[in-house]
């Protein structure tokens, strides 16, 4: 993640670590900088080329089957004090909004689709939305992960309302322990 520039220096958190300064063509755990403008930077890991924009979560070890072995997640809040990242649900990408407030994950049926999830072979359940009463599905996810953090079989609901984000829930977010420090939320794997 790029959380700031100095000059033709990047500010980078890598794998949730302490943020670090990277002058343009040095690596810092396996992650080279290219190049530095203001609010963004190019760089580059395992021959992959990334374009990083300021407090944008981006995995750039995350993707291709590779294994996930962190166990901390920072999220910077944004301007409407939201925490959001990308990640991804059974392997395919989606972009999460922390929601304390939500007892599990939650995601449009829409959303479900597009990450090709068989949501209406779960269970129905009966759902109190701002419109009213609506039914959605009860699921179990094989995987959530962001970063390098991947949580196995977690519950989450499908709604048919159409929704800007995948709400992490609660069911997700009871895994950590979780405490506020500035302006990012620090999550560190319990189990």
């Amino acid at each position: 993640m790029l959380t700031g520039t100095i000059g033709s220096r990047a500010i980078l958190i890598v794998n949730g670590g302490a943020p670090k300064t990277v002058a343009i063509g040095e690596t810092y755990q396996g992650v080279r900088v290219v190049s530095v403008q203001p609010d963004q930077a190019q760089v580059e890991m395992g021959g992959q080329r990334l374009g990083l924009r300021m407090d944008s979560p981006v995995s750039v070890g995350g993707g291709g089957g590779s294994r996930a072995t962190g166990t901390r997640i920072v999220l910077p809040v944004d301007g409407r004090g939201h925490f959001m990242t990308a990640g991804s649900i059974n392997g395919r990408p989606v972009s999460f909004m922390l929601d304390t407030g939500a007892t599990t994950v939650a995601l449009s049926a829409a959303d479900a689709q597009r990450i090709g999830l068989d949501f209406e072979k779960g269970q129905p359940v009966r759902m109190n939305t701002a419109n009213g009463v609506t039914q959605g599905f009860r699921v179990r996810l094989s995987s959530v992960r962001v970063g390098d953090v991947e949580v196995y079989d977690v519950d989450a609901i499908v709604s048919p309302q159409p929704m800007p984000f995948v709400l992490l829930g609660n069911s997700f977010i009871g895994r950590f322990s979780m405490r506020r420090d500035s302006d990012q939320m620090v999550l560190e794997k319990r189990y």
